[in-house]
């Protein structure tokens, strides 16, 4: 992991350029025996010719067996420790939307749904709804609910996607989700995680509040139920240009890793809508910053989806944009995900993450295709994904030596 007073000490300002190029759920699983995964599937000329050129291997994103969420797996990319950097989705979907959140406030994630007339979920995403169905369900729930001596705060975030944010006094995120994570289940009721009186008083009112909100949507199709995930309170994390000493950009459309990339304190840029929209804000900040964090989101979504072939065509779109990158000459260009999302599952797992990392200074090892059977096989082996980090320091010249 980064020792961040490590870091602190020898991380140096330069002139050289890092870009992190994190495909979202990048690793997959073949769906027959003895079959490819689906970046081994795909036709990734330019991918596998970078892999030729730099060294190759598996990340870990939090530990082994540990399938992980997305705000830990890429706060382990950036060089957090997720284990002692704990936050939560609701935070960070709250950063996302550029919402004001206050030290004491309770953010969470949103989902809305579809249930059956017995309340069973029939779909987790209510069918991702379109954006615009999010944003005037969520002023509708916005003006109908309350909870005496709170305020409450219901905001899109995209499709499906959805924040909520309780304000008031005596507020503990120590609650358990409502989502059962599979279909043909009720929701569940919130429960307080600890003893504290706090818990069990926050667990009341969130309680209180869904039932308002489900009965508001019960005339909706398809979202006519709804859910809650990730109650955060804003951890106050070290800062990564404080720590790496570096101007920091991130280029990302998804909210939810729009505010993981401003909660450590890098700068999220204008991205646009699509994939290259987001290498043209690249090309259009690339001397502004020395460090791009740039997300591409549908791998993951299609994953999740369990969709094989399309989850194959966007790791090839990816591909295809990859000499837009390289035409800019980074001096580290890492490529990975930030956890699996194998079709074969519909879910993240826990299965280690293929990484390239290219530079004039790393020396190629004998991978020549991008995948995760070759990449098993390459010089930075199977590794903790938050050692990524000072890797690309070193290879940039961004760390002066240690010691006489």
């Amino acid at each position: 992991m980064a020792d961040f007073d490590l870091m602190r000490r020898l991380a140096q300002p330069a002139e050289s350029k890092i870009v992190l190029l994190v495909m979202d759920g990048l690793g997959g699983l073949p769906i027959e025996p003895g079959g490819p995964t689906e970046l081994e599937a795909a036709h990734t000329p330019n991918l596998d010719r970078l892999a030729a050129e730099g060294c190759c291997g598996l990340s870990q994103p939090i530990a082994p067996g540990v399938s992980p969420g997305s705000g830990p797996a890429h706060l382990a990319l950036f060089g957090y420790d997720p284990l002692v950097y704990d936050i939560g989705r609701g935070v960070l979907e709250a950063l996302g939307v550029g919402f004001d959140l206050r030290p004491d406030d309770l953010a969470a994630r949103g989902n809305f749904c579809t249930v059956d007339e017995q309340g069973r979920i029939t779909d987790r995403r209510a069918g991702r709804i379109p954006t615009e169905v999010c944003a005037r369900l969520t002023a509708r729930l916005q003006a109908g609910t309350a909870l005496d001596g709170y305020e409450v705060f219901v905001q899109p975030v995209k499709e499906y996607r959805y924040l909520f944010v309780l304000r008031g006094a005596g507020l503990s995120s120590a609650l358990s989700e409502t989502d059962p994570l599979v279909v043909g289940k009720p929701s569940l009721p919130v429960q307080p995680l600890d003893d504290s009186p706090e818990a069990a008083r926050t667990a009341e009112l969130v309680n209180e509040w869904l039932r308002q909100a489900r009965a508001l949507l019960a005339d909706e199709r398809p979202a006519n139920s709804l859910n809650l995930r990730g109650f955060a309170k804003d951890p106050g994390l070290p800062k990564f240009p404080d720590v790496f000493k570096l101007r920091a950009g991130a280029i990302a459309v998804y909210p939810m890793y729009r505010g993981v990339a401003k909660l450590v304190g890098m700068d999220v840029l204008d991205a646009g809508t699509t994939l290259e929209e987001e290498i043209a804000a690249l090309h259009r900040h690339w001397a502004e910053y020395d460090f791009f964090f740039v997300h591409y989101k549908y791998t993951d979504s299609r994953g999740e989806d369990g969709d094989f072939a399309a989850k194959v065509r966007e790791i090839e779109k990816v591909d295809a944009l990859l000499p837009a990158i390289r035409e800019l000459k980074p001096d580290v260009l890492i490529v990975t995900g930030d956890h699996s999302t194998p079709a074969l599952l519909k879910a993240h797992s826990w299965h280690p993450v293929p990484v390239i990392l290219w530079s004039p200074t790393a020396l190629p090892d004998r991978v020549t295709s991008f995948g995760e059977r070759a990449c098993m096989a390459g010089a930075l082996g199977t590794f903790p994904a938050a050692e990524l980090l000072p890797l690309a320091l070193g290879h940039a010249g961004r760390l002066t030596r240690y010691g006489a």
